[in-house]
């Protein structure tokens, strides 16, 4: 089977060189103009790799990034006009594995392309699923929605990740340290409280019976944990 790639860039003829280039090469391609179709491919057609441009409407190519993170290992390298290292760094710290500075030469991308496959290769582990479901509650990573008993939820950004981070780690118990640094970041710690408060909010719009949690619980003295019922 060919290798798939998958070109996300807004500017067509951008788009167009890539492809041809990599088609000549021998790989399957597959485009997307803008970041939320990408996510959509990603989930969808599962690419083996991605080239994503930085500088995009809506979605910038850092946010898909680190959205794609949320649910797929797929290597991405990201095409970038900016060529300041903090830029740079930025990208990588997203979850990027490589990038390209534009303009860049057909001979530069088809390297950097053969060295992230090579690199994927060894030790490749599986991805997780696009979606997590348990009982009656659907996690959609790719489209970040969730949904309990076929109804779409209205969460904040902060409750969202809050029970992405406890769905990607169901039957693992999340100290209240780890989820302040993976959901609120840094300049949080020992904040404590605004996890039992976005937990106890997240539990009245998930939770069938927010006073006793099927989904939720919590580890008196050590955290919480996202069990099926």
């Amino acid at each position: 089977m060919k290798v798939r790639i998958l070109v996300v860039d807004d500017e067509a003829r951008y788009v167009r060189a890539i492809r041809f280039n990599l088609e000549a090469s021998g790989y399957e391609v597959l485009t997307a103009s803008d970041g939320l179709a990408a996510l959509d491919v990603v989930g969808e057609a599962e690419p083996d790799l991605v080239l994503l441009d930085v500088k995009m409407p809506g979605l910038d190519g850092f946010e898909v990034c680190q959205r794609i993170r949320e649910f797929s290992t797929v290597p991405v390298i990201l095409l970038t006009a900016m060529a300041e290292s903090t830029d740079k760094v930025k990208g990588l710290d997203t979850g990027a594995d490589d990038y390209v500075t534009k303009p860049f030469s057909a001979d530069e991308l088809l390297a950097r392309v053969r060295a992230v496959l090579r690199r994927a290769n060894v030790g490749e582990q599986a991805a997780p699923s696009p979606v997590f479901e348990a009982g009656e509650i659907t996690v959609d990573f790719a489209r970040q929605r969730v949904f309990v008993a076929g109804q779409e939820v209205d969460l904040t950004p902060t409750e969202y990740r809050l029970l992405s981070e406890l769905a990607k780690n169901a039957g693992r118990v999340l100290v209240p340290e780890h989820l302040l640094a993976r959901v609120w970041g840094v300049g949080y710690e020992g904040e404590t409280h605004l996890v039992w408060q976005a937990m106890h909010r997240l539990r009245r719009k998930v939770e069938p019976d927010p006073q006793n949690p099927q989904y939720i619980h919590t580890r008196p003295g050590i955290g919480y944990v996202f069990e099926s019922p």
